[in-house]
C-alpha cells in the first residue's frame, strides 16, 4: 500500500501541475511551493526549536491559532513554522499579523522532498488540525523523534479508515501520531472502532478562537452610517444561491439593510450587475459620502468578513446550498446573530448542534431561507429575532476550553 501511496502523490503532484495551466488558484500553490524550502531554509538554522502548525486551508489555521498561540507563549524561545496546503489560507495569512516565523506551503508528500524540508530545522512539536494527513510527512516526523498530535480532529463513515483498503492508513496514524483530540464523541467512537485509542474529546478549538473575537476592537468604518436605525443581514462567504436570497429580500422588504461579502472578490462584478444600486465599501472609502440611502453594500475587502457580524441583526452564511462546504458559522453566531444555512453540511456538526440550540436554521433552498429570514426581522416578531439570538450567544459561551485541555495534554 505504500507503494500505491507513492504513486497517488506522484499522479497528485503531475495533475497539480497541469491543472496549474488553467487554473489561477492551483497555479498558486504550485509556484509557492517552488518557494518552501528556501523560505524555512532563511528563517531558521538547524539547531532552531521549532512549533509547527499545519492547516489544509483558512479555516483550520483559524481552528488551531488558539493552540498555537498558547504553545507560543508557553516555549517563547522557540519559533513558529505554519505550513498550509491551500492557496486560500495561504494567501489570506500571509496578508495578516502572525507570530509565526515562517509561513510557507507544504511540500508535495514526497519521500525525499519531505525529508530536505524537515532537515532544516529541528521540530519540537508538530500538529495538523482537523484531518490532514500526508503520510511521508508524518513518518519521517516520527523518524525524527517528533511529538506528533492531530488538533480538532473530525473522523466521518465515508473516510478511508473505514473502508476495505484502510488498514494502511490506519496503520500509519497508529506509529506516527501521539495522540487525536477530537471535536465529538462520535469522532472518537470512530477513531477507536479502528484501533486509534490515543485519543480524548477536547471538543472544538474554533469556539475558542471566536470567542476571542468578541474582545478586540470589531469596529469598521462607515458600516454604523449604513446600517443607521435599520436592521442589517449580513451574507458571509456568499455564493451564488445566497446572493439569490439577498435578491428575494430586497424586493420583498426595502428597509432592511442588506451586507454581502462574497466568498470570491471574482463574484464582485456579477454582483454590480445583480445589484445596480448597490455600495461598493472601497468606493465609500475613497468618496466617503455623507449619506447611505442604497439598500445593499457590496464588500470587495478581504478580512473584514468576521467584524462586520458584530452588526448584524441576522446572518446568512455561505456554502450550504451545495457541496463546496459550508463556511464558518461560528463567527456570526459568537456576535448573538442568528445564522441561516443551507442543509448541505455533513462535515459541520457545529451546524446540527446550533439548530439543536435554536440559534441558527437550515434550509433545502434559497427561497424557504429567504421567507425565513423575511419573517424574522419583520418587526411583528421581535420576540423570535431576540430570542434566535441570545440563543446563538448562549451556544458559544456553553462550549468548553478546547485549547485548555489540549494543552494540559500536551504539556503534561
Amino acid at each position: 500500500m505504500a507503494f500505491l501511496y507513492n504513486i497517488f502523490i506522484g499522479f497528485l503532484t503531475f495533475g497539480m501541475k497541469v491543472f496549474a495551466l488553467i487554473n489561477d488558484k492551483t497555479k498558486k500553490g504550485v509556484e509557492g511551493r517552488k518557494e518552501s524550502l528556501s523560505k524555512v531554509k532563511s528563517a531558521f538554522s538547524k539547531t532552531d526549536k521549532v512549533i509547527w502548525m499545519h492547516a489544509a486551508s483558512l479555516g483550520e489555521y483559524e481552528q488551531g491559532l488558539p493552540v498555537l498561540e498558547k504553545l507560543k507563549e508557553n516555549f517563547p524561545q522557540h519559533k513558529v513554522l505554519v505550513t498550509f496546503f491551500s492557496p486560500s489560507g495561504y494567501e489570506n495569512v500571509i496578508k495578516k499579523k502572525h507570530i509565526a516565523d515562517a509561513i510557507c506551503y507544504l511540500p508535495f508528500d514526497k519521500k525525499s522532498t519531505v525529508k530536505e524540508f524537515i532537515a532544516q530545522f529541528n521540530t519540537e512539536l508538530f500538529f495538523t488540525v482537523k484531518y490532514d494527513y500526508w503520510y511521508n510527512l508524518l513518518a519521517e516526523l516520527k523518524n525524527q523523534g517528533v511529538k506528533v498530535y492531530v488538533i480538532s480532529a473530525l473522523f466521518y463513515e465515508r473516510q478511508s479508515f473505514f473502508t476495505s483498503y484502510g488498514k494502511w492508513f490506519v496503520k500509519q496514524l497508529q506509529k506516527n501520531v501521539d495522540w487525536f483530540f477530537h471535536q465529538t464523541q462520535f469522532s472518537l467512537a470512530l477513531a477507536k472502532s479502528v484501533g486509534l485509542i490515543k485519543s480524548s474529546v477536547t471538543g472544538d478549538t474554533r469556539f475558542d478562537r471566536v470567542k476571542q473575537l468578541r474582545e478586540r476592537d470589531n469596529h469598521i468604518d462607515f458600516i454604523a452610517d449604513f446600517k443607521g436605525e435599520r436592521k442589517v443581514v449580513v451574507f458571509g462567504s456568499s455564493w451564488q444561491a445566497e446572493e439569490k436570497i439577498a435578491e428575494v429580500i430586497s424586493r420583498k422588504n426595502n428597509t432592511v439593510k442588506l451586507i454581502i461579502a462574497p466568498h470570491d472578490l471574482k463574484r464582485v462584478e456579477h454582483l454590480k450587475n445583480i445589484f445596480p444600486d448597490a455600495l461598493l465599501y472601497s468606493e465609500i472609502q475613497r468618496s466617503q459620502p455623507s449619506t447611505f440611502s442604497s439598500q445593499i453594500m457590496i464588500i470587495d475587502s478581504i478580512g473584514l468578513l468576521s467584524k462586520l457580524y458584530s452588526y448584524a441583526d441576522v446572518a446568512v452564511v455561505g456554502g450550504g446550498f451545495h457541496d463546496a462546504g459550508l463556511h464558518n458559522i461560528l463567527e456570526a453566531a459568537t456576535f448573538s446573530v442568528p445564522v441561516i444555512f443551507g442543509n448541505h453540511y455533513k462535515k459541520n456538526p457545529e451546524a446540527d448542534d446550533l439548530i439543536s440550540a435554536n440559534g441558527g436554521k437550515a434550509f433545502p433552498d434559497e427561497y424557504t431561507a429567504a421567507e425565513f429570514v423575511l419573517f424574522l426581522i419583520n418587526e411583528e416578531n421581535r420576540e423570535e429575532l431576540i430570542s434566535m439570538s441570545q440563543n446563538a450567544g448562549r451556544f458559544v459561551d456553553e462550549k468548553p476550553d478546547s485549547t485548555r485541555m489540549i494543552l494540559q495534554k500536551i504539556l503534561s
